[in-house]
């Protein structure tokens, strides 16, 4: 018997360069298997750059990608920006009850961590 997955994707995007969260960012969730690409889900950040509710159910043990359209977020801001989207491209283990993958962006660079 499989067992079942409980594993949750949440975000946290920040604007370095201001200092502030990155509210209403479109950020979307996709499962990778081979040269197959599948949407999971697809959300915007809150007032506090946060998607909590990325994965309203849990997902299963793969590969996949975590995206933000930070040009957007960019252009919405009256700045300029090098990266169209920022692209977090993980392995996620299904037996782990939680992935949170920060994103910290600026116009010219973005970077992660796994969060608690």
């Amino acid at each position: 018997m499989t067992p079942v997955s409980k594993t949750k994707v949440t975000t946290h995007i920040l604007d370095t360069s201001s200092g502030q969260p990155a509210a209403n960012v479109r950020v979307w969730l996709e499962s990778l298997d081979g040269q197959n690409v599948t949407l999971i889900s697809e959300t915007q950040t809150d007032a506090d750059g946060r998607a909590a509710k990325l994965t309203p159910e849990p997902v299963a043990s793969g590969h996949y990608r975590l995206c933000a359209d930070i040009g957007a977020y960019f252009a919405a801001t009256g700045r300029a920006t090098l990266y169209h989207s920022a692209i977090i491209d993980v392995m996620l283990d299904g037996s782990q009850d939680h992935y949170h993958l920060p994103l910290l962006i600026s116009p010219y660079s973005y970077s992660t961590y796994r969060g608690s």
